[in-house]
């Protein structure tokens, strides 16, 4: 089992579902959709606990509003601030490039905590009351979303010797920081060189790579990303080629692992523990508990996990980020402490005559 996990080479099929070369049903939008029915059926279950100010029917509308003006805008502009902002200032329409990805989870924290804060306000119940049952089912969606960042091979973790470490293709994306600026991490030389040697293993590769290359070219850009498509496309059809890739690939930790593990199966179990063992626990104790142990099991995970953007003050962005998530569920913790407001039961629904 280790030499198996330490000569894995990650060939998981982002797509659910193909349709088209490029459309179809990928694994990461069915994570949000997974996200969204947990947070339904979690909060209806705490409707009939008598956990919640809402009533059955209005649970439907309230995990609409939170998932698409908090997780989806909220995630979308967060990631444009937080780790896009010289792109998103000079294309702003790029905000609206869902199928291009980029989602920041600090991001959807504050515009669902928006998102409640709002509904609340015009449904007249407790923002905080609101808050502790989302953030208890919220590590939920983070575990599907974690996973779904493993089938994709994306954000992976740093290089190790770890015998469970494995190997991305999309390591060849990266760039180095050298004498002359940033540069590929493996030329388009190198890449060419390779498809070149694979001769009988992968017939026509070299040919394709080549063809990518130049149609990439012809309208004035950088053919490399054309070129890596076309190798990690062979890769992942075609396991003797994929074993020549895997040659030139730097073992990594399976950081989406981790913190699919620590930020979402551990923190839902453990909040929704809390949730159930303490029921007139005062609003905004949860919800301050959420932000200070995701926060900490964020920035400890971030260690082992390959930096994605530039680091702030020799932390990496998650974990910078993280340090004021804390505080923010310190204030929580304080507020829920000092307000001592506990959950009023609904009125049942007014019937039509």
């Amino acid at each position: 089992m280790t030499d198996l996990l330490a000569t894995y080479i990650h060939h998981l099929d982002p797509f659910a579902i193909q349709f088209t070369e490029s459309f179809g049903i990928r694994w990461y939008g069915l994570a949000y959709v997974a996200g969204f029915l947990a947070a339904f059926l979690v909060i209806r279950w705490y409707v009939k606990l008598g956990l919640s100010e809402l009533r059955k029917d209005q649970v439907a509308d309230f995990i609409t509003v939170v998932a698409i003006f908090g997780v989806m805008l909220g995630g979308r502009l967060g990631f444009m601030l937080l780790y896009d902002w010289d792109e998103f200032i000079h294309n702003p329409a790029i905000f609206f490039n869902f199928m291009g990805g980029g989602m920041a989870s600090h991001g959807g924290f504050a515009g669902v905590a928006i998102a409640i804060w709002v509904y609340a306000r015009v449904t007249k119940k407790s923002w905080t009351g609101l808050g502790d049952n989302i953030v208890s089912v919220a590590p939920l969606g983070i575990f599907f979303g974690r996973m779904a960042n493993f089938v994709n091979g994306e954000l992976y973790g740093r290089k190790t010797d770890h015998a469970w470490a494995m190997k991305f293709p999309d390591e060849l994306n990266e760039t180095q920081q050298t004498a002359h600026g940033f540069e590929w991490a493996f030329s388009s030389s190198q890449l060419r060189e390779l498809a070149a040697k694979a001769g009988e293993v992968a017939p026509g590769l070299a040919e394709r790579v080549e063809s990518a290359a130049a149609a990439v070219a012809a309208n004035g850009y950088d053919p490399h990303g054309a070129i890596v498509r076309t190798v990690i496309e062979e890769s992942n059809r075609n396991p003797a080629f994929r074993e020549m890739l895997g040659e030139i690939l730097n073992p990594r930790h399976p950081s989406q692992l981790y913190e699919g593990l620590v930020e979402g199966l551990f923190l839902f179990l453990l909040l929704l523990f809390v949730r159930l063992k303490w029921r007139k626990l005062y609003h905004g104790i949860l919800t301050g508990l959420f932000f200070i142990i995701y926060a900490i099991g964020r920035i400890v995970v971030e260690n082992v996990r390959e930096p994605d953007a530039e680091q702030i003050m020799g932390f990496t962005r998650g974990q910078f980020y993280s340090f004021f998530m804390i505080v923010v569920g310190i204030a929580f913790l304080a507020y829920g402490m000092i307000a001592k407001r506990q959950t009023k039961l609904p009125e049942p629904a007014e019937k039509k005559s």
